[in-house]
């Protein structure tokens, strides 16, 4: 089949979008016409790394229905509803994701193993979960990244039960799926950090039931003062140096003989390196990371799909703006102004 993609072909230079013709699927591959894609902040950070590859299909989150698959493809069928994912569903023991490529005109795109900025996509048939036939397929395409990595933060990762307190560094659509998975276990309080008022109003949607601005308070201070001395657990959706250093002290340390103290989760990509104040760790507080929400998508997806359905993820709140492929660079420039609340979304 024939779709368009979006390509970056130059670095500093706008996405490209190309005509290509798809190939039959490889023995393990799935052919999937998409519905829609979400736009990543951490697409940025391919964009903006001069050591990337070029030329390069982005994204990692869509939902589409499957158009052709490999001969030896068993966990999706011809014009099933999909979700593609960039975390292998069930992977054997053993597997190793290969780099997602096509040739068109004689040169190879490629991406790290998933790309869905386009009508199409060819993946290993692990980044594909079946979606149930009557779910919505605009907003659940953010089940893919944002939700995984988000709630799975605070639901596998961390494991937040009833009553721990937590805070939450970043309010963007990572973010406020970290904010709803420990709603969603009855965490209190949660504490959501951002340098914007409206950010952190609009997180009270997602279940903040407090809002720090990190530009005009000091965010650790004010989680110890309003935990009584630092959080059960606390989350950088962000990646950046302040805000990882800043993790480790919001949270609350032990009691020598009594029970162990707070952690600190990194979600967000780093992009830097950063300091942490050694001693506050024997005091055993932890300092862990977190990729993909430590989700396995066949078991955890299910979850995801009920918790929208129950009202605990409000997906259709948290997708805030919809854009065409045409209108790509618009927008990639509106998320790296950081005019994007919440998730946006390109429909196909």
């Amino acid at each position: 089949m024939k779709a368009r993609l979006a390509v970056y072909k130059e670095h500093g230079k706008p996405l490209e979008i190309v005509e290509v013709d798809f190939p039959a699927p490889g023995p393990d591959q799935v052919l999937v016409k998409q519905f829609a894609s979400g736009i990543c902040h951490s697409q940025l950070h391919q964009l903006h790394n001069p050591r990337t590859p070029l030329p390069m299909v982005l994204g990692h989150e869509s939902t589409g229905e499957v158009v052709a698959i490999g001969k030896d493809v068993t966990r999706v069928k011809e014009g099933d509803r999909v979700f593609v994912t960039w975390v292998p569903g069930n992977p054997p023991k053993g597997f190793r994701p290969a780099p997602a490529t096509l040739t068109v005109d004689g040169e190879t795109l490629s991406s790290p193993n998933v790309f869905t900025w386009g009508e199409a996509t060819l993946v290993h048939e692990q980044y594909v979960v079946p979606m149930d036939a009557n779910l919505p397929v605009d907003v659940t395409a953010i089940i893919g990244c944002a939700v995984l990595t988000g709630v799975g933060a605070a639901q596998n990762t961390a494991n937040v039960q009833a009553g721990d307190s937590v805070a939450v560094f970043g309010a963007g659509g990572v973010g406020l799926c970290i904010l709803a998975g420990a709603a969603a276990r009855r965490a209190n309080p949660i504490i959501a950090v951002d340098l914007s008022d409206e950010k952190l109003e609009f997180a009270r949607r997602f279940g903040a039931t407090h809002g720090i601005n990190a530009g005009t308070d000091d965010p650790v201070k004010k989680i110890q003062d309003l935990t009584g001395g630092g959080a059960d657990f606390a989350f950088d959706a962000i990646g950046v140096r302040q805000t990882m250093e800043q993790l480790l002290p919001a949270v609350r340390g032990g009691q020598l003989g009594y029970e162990s103290g707070g952690t600190a989760v990194l979600v967000g990509v780093p992009q830097t390196p950063a300091t942490l104040e050694m001693r506050l760790l024997l005091a055993e507080r932890k300092y862990i990371g977190s990729i993909g929400g430590s989700s396995r998508p066949d078991k955890d997806f299910p979850h995801y799909v009920r918790m929208y359905r129950e009202g605990e993820l409000d997906l259709d709140a948290l997708v805030t703006r919809r854009f065409t492929l045409d209108q790509i660079n618009e927008a990639v420039g509106a998320l790296e102004r950081g005019e994007i609340a919440g998730r946006a979304i390109m429909e196909f």
